[in-house]
């Protein structure tokens, strides 16, 4: 099957930088709504709605999402790590930008790569790419530098980051790691979704959230927005990239997403941006696109 994948042409690009944007936006539209959906209630939420919304699309499509193929353990287990990773994005969105959050979680593709590193031969890194997790992970210390600096109290909401994004990664370890790996990528984001859903809400009743405060035209539209655009589409088309067009040439892109990340927050929630978080984002953004990119 990876023969027959295609080196990246117009509308490749073009998709994969709609997609970047995309994801850079979600974290802006999360903390939108927010402001009359609890944070992390709206994220549970959220995976509830994409999980039907995935049943619906695997029922029309014909996509197998039941059989046995003794992946249930991995994937409640990945399900449940996917969940981790949006306990710790949405309740430290409540405690940081949304600019911030969005640097900070996307030091997950580095982490990743650090740990096949270990695990699967073929991804073992290269001079280039280890060059790249040093760059990101200096572009993550210049953003808490900023923090420490700023006074703004950020810097809970900003760990809460990076604990995100080491859980993200762990996902995605152990979905190459496992028989994951064998299995359709929508079944492997049902698992993720499915188990994520109640988990989710189940945190939301006991960190006490009162869930649904407020709702707006415009709160319900970056609800919405999650829901379809993000959790659902977003992901269904990113897999049809990988289906259709090389794999590493796609994920060298994703150096866009944190920097669309923070252009959402300044212009869209009118978040600062001082001169070092820039140079943070930028390096960050670096780290990404050395790591993705062997040659």
């Amino acid at each position: 099957m990876s023969a027959e994948r295609k080196p990246l042409d117009a509308t490749a690009i073009s998709v994969m930088v709609l997609l970047c944007f995309i994801w850079g936006i979600g974290h802006v539209a999360a903390k939108f709504a927010g402001q009359g959906i609890s944070l992390v209630f709206q994220s549970g939420v959220r995976s509830v709605v994409a999980t039907g919304l995935l049943l619906a699309w695997g029922c029309y499509r014909g996509i197998p999402l039941w059989e046995r193929d003794r992946t249930f353990w991995p994937g409640v287990f990945a399900g449940l790590l996917f969940a981790a990773e949006f306990v710790f994005i949405f309740a430290g969105l409540a405690m940081t930008d949304a600019a911030r959050m969005a640097v900070f979680v996307y030091l997950a593709p580095c982490m990743t790569a650090f740990g096949l590193h270990f695990l699967i031969p073929q991804e073992r890194l290269v001079a280039r790419q280890w060059a790249g997790i040093l760059v990101a992970f200096a572009g993550v210390a210049v953003a808490f530098g900023d923090g420490f600096t700023s006074g703004r109290g950020t810097l809970l909401g900003d760990l809460f980051g990076i604990f995100a994004a080491a859980f993200w990664a762990a996902t995605t370890v152990l979905i190459r790691a496992t028989k994951l790996a064998a299995v359709s990528a929508a079944k492997t984001l049902f698992y993720q979704l499915a188990v994520s859903g109640p988990v989710l809400l189940a945190v939301s009743w006991l960190m006490g959230e009162p869930g649904v405060t407020k709702l707006t035209p415009v709160i319900v539209a970056a609800f919405v927005y999650q829901c379809v655009v993000v959790a659902f589409a977003s992901f269904l088309t990113w897999f049809w990239l990988m289906r259709h067009y090389l794999a590493a040439r796609l994920s060298v892109f994703t150096f866009l997403t944190p920097i669309f990340g923070v252009l959402g927050g300044v212009l869209l929630l009118g978040e600062p941006l001082t001169p070092f978080f820039a140079a943070a984002a930028a390096l960050v953004g670096a780290g990404i696109y050395l790591v993705n990119s062997r040659k």
